[in-house]
């Protein structure tokens, strides 16, 4: 059970089509945007992280600089994060925005990368924990955000790219915290992540507070439908993974996939905590840790994540 890298939230891996692993996540400082390479999942943990992007002082983006992903997305690296103007609360939410910043080079850790890039949803709200994803020849975004007219903290939404830094239609609402396993503490969907396998789309997604409550659930679609539209989507009404409170193992959460080296098991990635017992707001506690565990799948197709106590 112990953590591959600690203190390392929100954790993205990337298996590049070279072989080599990148790792990026937020840090508990939530000011910077670091990566780390290595030719193993395993070797990720000593590999020495790389600041490429540091928040500047003031300004747009100059704080709580959170859940980076990188992709590499038609032949350059992007860095996709949200960030605030200031740590200011307003009615019950911080100001996140998102962004981009992308680089050229065929070596993210040294090459140059661009100043930020904000992405657009149509939308001016507190959003964030945006990824990508390419099915049947589309680029589509994924994101949680605020939608003035439905309660609750995020909602999840698609559209399709026009570029990686750009959407190219109004966005489509797929889940709001609706169960009562989405809404302890906070109601919240957020953090989406997209896996594409046995003809189906999974996209899973973080419900509840950051705390134990904290918990992963899960939309599927046919892989010919279309997915702009809500109603090709099903919608677990139970929790997928959730906190195993035997094995002290809590929050469980914030998930990406990735591919070991056999490039045939598929990894579930995910950021949970070992104790219950924090001071303060659960944002400000350091201690939620990268884990990686093998997904299970059924007769049927379909991904069986089983305990956050099972991680490799």
């Amino acid at each position: 059970m112990r953590p591959l890298i600690e203190q390392r939230a929100d954790p993205h891996i990337h298996k590049h089509e070279d072989g080599s692993y990148y790792f990026t996540a937020s840090v508990p400082s939530y000011d910077r945007l670091e990566l780390r390479r290595a030719q193993s999942i395993e070797a990720l943990a000593e590999a020495t992280p790389t600041t490429v992007w540091r928040k500047p002082e003031s300004g747009p983006f100059s704080e709580l600089i959170w859940a980076p992903e990188i992709h590499h997305r038609q032949g350059r690296w992007y860095l996709y994060f949200a960030a605030a103007p200031s740590r200011e609360i307003r009615d019950g939410l911080f100001q996140h925005r998102m962004y981009a910043i992308s680089n050229e080079a065929a070596d993210p850790l040294t090459g140059t990368w661009s100043s930020p890039v904000r992405i657009e949803t149509g939308i001016d709200s507190f959003c964030l924990d945006a990824t990508t994803f390419v099915h049947q020849g589309t680029l589509y975004y994924v994101w949680a955000q605020k939608a003035p007219d439905i309660p609750g903290n995020s909602n999840l939404y698609i559209a399709p790219m026009k570029t990686p830094e750009a959407i190219s239609g109004p966005p489509v609402c797929l889940s709001v915290p609706e169960f009562e396993w989405e809404t302890r503490g906070f109601m919240v969907n957020e953090g989406p992540a997209v896996l594409c396998r046995h003809g189906r789309i999974f996209l899973t997604y973080s419900a509840s507070a950051t705390d134990e409550n904290y918990c992963m659930g899960t939309l599927w679609a046919d892989a010919n439908a279309d997915l702009l539209d809500p109603a090709s989507w099903t919608k677990s009404p139970t929790p997928v993974f959730e906190s195993d409170p035997p094995n002290s193992i809590f929050g469980p959460g914030h998930n990406s996939f990735t591919v070991a080296e056999d490039d045939q098991t598929d990894l579930l990635v995910y950021h949970a905590r070992t104790y219950t017992d924090i001071e303060g707001d659960p944002l400000w506690d350091p201690n939620r840790h990268t884990y990686v565990k093998p997904i299970q799948w059924n007769r049927e197709g379909f991904p069986v994540f089983g305990k956050p106590s099972d991680a490799a």
